[in-house]
């Protein structure tokens, strides 16, 4: 029995999967700021909540007649891709090494791009398509009209060659072990610079709007319905979030050709798909809302999710039991427990060796701030949204790819 949910004091609106208590102050005050706005309808707040930006990571907020572009943050569209093979753990090499290698060698990482469109899509026709397609959208982009560096060469360079790459921070590619004894892989990955562009270029024209003077962190600053900075606004968005999912998709043809290449006859099922920063129209209490969600997925009865941990700690996949009290969402991982800063003056690299001893992942001091340490406990938060989700299947990390 759950014993969650539980009200954010002095507020009426929100509901925590959380304890108050474990949640750092910086951020319960975002989350009474969301909650006092004129426009929130509700709050609810994940397990893995922590501070964000204007809005925390980890906050489903629901507002009526309104968005505010921080409660989908600045990577629009970010979210999980999983794949079961048909390979069982006996069935993979001893050492994973030249696998990871050859993942790092077809999915540039970090701040590296691809030279040219990705070369993944000479392979697969479908995927060659949906680029043309969305890069055709590009210049329709309205943010264009905001600042001329939204629609100059450069920008769009710049989108076309990210398609199909990692990026850093949280963001992994990783070779997992189910206990429902199949390999797994796992990605996560979003919008990448162009989205991040938009994102900040949207919540500065916000932030100027009459209606937003005078708030309490002008981060907050919303988009009010029936007007043209909304409809720029979501018109960028949809674009963005459907260029997050393309860049998923061929990062993940790009993985699993390798695989393909390495381990003859494994065999990939069909992907699970979930964003964790996105908006959506959805009705509650009757009434047509404006849901985005920040670090949070889509918990609908039955659909599938993936809720991923930290380096060395593996992930979960999971269906959604449809629970109206959250908004039909769960958490999108495990959250931090601490920023980068801090995890990069407790941590050392030999820290970071001990804690992902026996993965096959780099292990420096460039990926310190993603050490398992830094992170909430996976199996905590999983245990503390038994009423928005079921498990489906525990994977542990063999491989883990980071920017």
């Amino acid at each position: 029995m759950s014993i969650y949910p539980v009200p954010l004091t002095g507020t009426d609106n929100t509901l925590m999967w959380a304890d108050e208590a474990g949640i750092e102050e910086q951020a319960r005050g975002q989350l009474r700021n969301v909650a006092r706005l004129p426009w929130t309808h509700g709050v609810r707040v994940m397990p893995d909540v922590h501070y964000g930006l204007g809005a925390t990571v980890g906050s489903v907020i629901a507002m009526s007649q309104a968005v505010a572009p921080a409660a989908v943050g600045v990577d629009i569209g970010c979210g999980m891709t999983a794949v079961r093979t048909t390979l069982r753990p006996d069935q993979l090499p001893d050492d994973l090494a030249a696998i990871r290698h050859g993942i790092e060698r077809a999915v540039p990482v970090g701040f590296a791009s691809h030279n040219d469109e990705p070369r993944t899509l000479t392979r697969h026709d479908d995927l060659a398509r949906r680029y043309r397609d969305t890069m055709s959208g590009f210049g329709q982009l309205r943010a264009a009209e905001l600042t001329p560096s939204a629609r100059s060469a450069k920008a769009e360079r710049k989108a076309s060659v990210q398609v199909g790459t990692l990026g850093g921070g949280n963001h992994f590619i990783e070779l997992c072990v189910g206990d429902d004894d199949r390999a797994w892989v796992t990605l996560h990955s979003g919008s990448r610079g162009t989205g991040n562009q938009l994102a900040q270029v949207h919540m500065r024209a916000a932030q100027a709007l009459p209606h937003n003077q005078g708030l309490v962190d002008k981060d907050l600053a919303v988009f009010l319905a029936g007007t043209a900075q909304m409809d720029a606004y979501l018109h960028d968005l949809w674009w963005a979030q459907a260029y997050a999912l393309l860049n998923r998709d061929v990062m993940l043809a790009a993985i699993c050709d390798e695989l393909s290449h390495r381990i003859p006859g494994i065999g990939f099922e069909a992907p699970i798909r979930c964003h964790h920063n996105y908006v959506a129209v959805e009705a509650y209490d009757d009434v047509e809302l404006i849901v985005t969600r920040k670090g949070a997925i889509r918990a609908g009865l039955g659909d599938l999710g993936v809720i991923p941990g930290s380096m060395g700690t593996g992930s979960y996949i999971v269906r959604g039991l449809g629970n109206p009290a959250s908004y039909q969402s769960a958490s999108h991982g495990a959250g931090r427990r601490m920023s980068r800063n801090a995890a990069r003056r407790q941590f050392t690299a030999a820290d970071l060796a001990e804690q992902t001893a026996g993965i096959e992942c780099r292990k420096d001091e460039g990926v310190v701030d993603e050490i398992p340490a830094a992170y909430k406990d996976i199996n905590e938060v999983i245990a503390a949204q038994c009423d928005l989700v079921d498990v489906v299947a525990r994977l542990q990390t063999l491989l883990c790819v980071k920017g």
